[in-house]
């Protein structure tokens, strides 16, 4: 802020700079209210200042730099009924309104929302955004909503916009008609709807909203499992072709678990087609020999897990670990587990001890 005094307590420089990007309005502070006539008024760009006499609206002053004189201070002339050339100090309350955008204001339901979905019946809606705001008439803005308020943050008239925007949502989602599945594809112009609904009151308080934005529209936790389900059998689509593809593809990987258990389960389907007298597939019963059954599924590869320094890794297979012994990480001191095994042991005293046998002795000398 800036102000000087010019004969004790007249004011001859009014201005206001600003730093803190979310005071709206400041009320320049001056002793004994006294305004001395011929003063400079300082308005800069994206202010305005309103000049309040006996508590009456008297002038709004937009950008620019003013002599406060008879020509142009008419309204406070009439007031006062200065005759032209009188040279008196005026008392009078100067407030400066910041006419900028005040940007990324957060709004949110509070309470889901009940619409009708066309697809899924009644559903609870929940929705979220941001929006900003700019005083467009700083007289109205003054007297509708700051009244005496010395120095006035945006903080203060987000909370009563988001009632008014927080009404016309509920409004309009009820009433869209459009799926929910469809509402993300259509949050621009749900957001115009919206902006254009809560204009006319907004207006009223001598204030606009630019820039309005739904960021997203969401249903309850629970429905959204139950719509992960239904996804999850869409992408499914016919179980039994779906049943149909996950033999085939086990059937290519005889190797896996899966292809395992399809080829047991075809050799016993196959075993009770022949003994009812038919064919693997219900044809006419092949002449003997019989196809010899498939072979069965390798062993599980045993695992082991290694302790260090109060530290565990694995699980490492036999390959692993034989790597790891040639390599100098495991010796018959590690101590090494697996299951089934009681306890932690040195790797020496169990059936890893083969391993150590094909690591080279220390050379020479060491």
């Amino acid at each position: 802020m800036v102000f000087g005094f010019l004969k004790g307590e007249f004011v001859d420089v009014i201005s206001w700079l600003d730093d803190t990007r979310d005071t709206m309005v400041w009320r320049f502070e001056r002793h004994g209210n006294a305004i001395k006539y011929g003063a400079k008024l300082t308005v800069r760009e994206g202010q305005a200042a309103v000049f309040i006499h006996e508590g009456k609206l008297a002038d709004v002053f937009g950008p620019g730099l003013y002599m406060l004189e008879t020509n142009n201070m008419p309204i406070m002339t009439t007031l006062q009924h200065w005759d032209h050339g009188f040279d008196s100090p005026f008392k009078s309350e100067i407030y400066f309104i910041n006419t900028t955008r005040f940007n990324d204001n957060k709004w949110g339901t509070k309470n889901p929302i009940m619409a009708r979905d066309p697809e899924f019946g009644p559903v609870r809606l929940r929705a979220f955004g941001t929006y900003s705001m700019r005083v467009t008439d700083p007289g109205k803005f003054l007297t509708e909503i700051v009244g005496t308020d010395g120095e006035f943050t945006a903080d203060e008239i987000s909370f009563q916009i988001r009632n008014v925007i927080l009404q016309e949502v509920s409004t309009v989602l009820a009433k869209s008609g459009i799926p929910v599945l469809d509402m993300s594809a259509n949050t621009a112009d749900l957001g115009k709807i919206v902006a254009g609904a809560i204009a006319p009151k907004i207006a009223e308080y001598g204030i606009s909203i630019p820039e309005f934005y739904i960021e997203n529209v969401s249903l309850p936790e629970e429905v959204e499992k139950v719509l992960d389900k239904r996804t999850s059998m869409g992408i499914a689509g016919d179980l039994n072709k779906y049943m149909q593809f996950n033999a085939a593809e086990g059937m290519a990987n005889p190797d896996s678990g899966v292809g395992a258990m399809v080829g047991a389960g075809m050799a016993a389907g196959m075993g009770m087609n022949l003994a009812g007298g038919t064919g693997p597939w219900g044809a006419a019963p092949a002449a003997p020999p019989m196809a010899p059954p498939p072979p069965p599924a390798p062993a599980a590869a045993k695992a082991w897990h290694l302790a260090e320094n109060g530290v565990t890794t694995g699980p490492f297979n036999a390959a692993e670990l034989s790597a790891m012994a040639l390599s100098g990480k495991l010796s018959r001191a590690s101590q090494v587990w697996s299951a089934g095994q009681e306890g932690w042991k040195a790797a020496g005293d169990t059936e890893l001890s083969g391993l150590f046998a094909q690591v080279p002795p220390p050379p020479p000398g060491v």
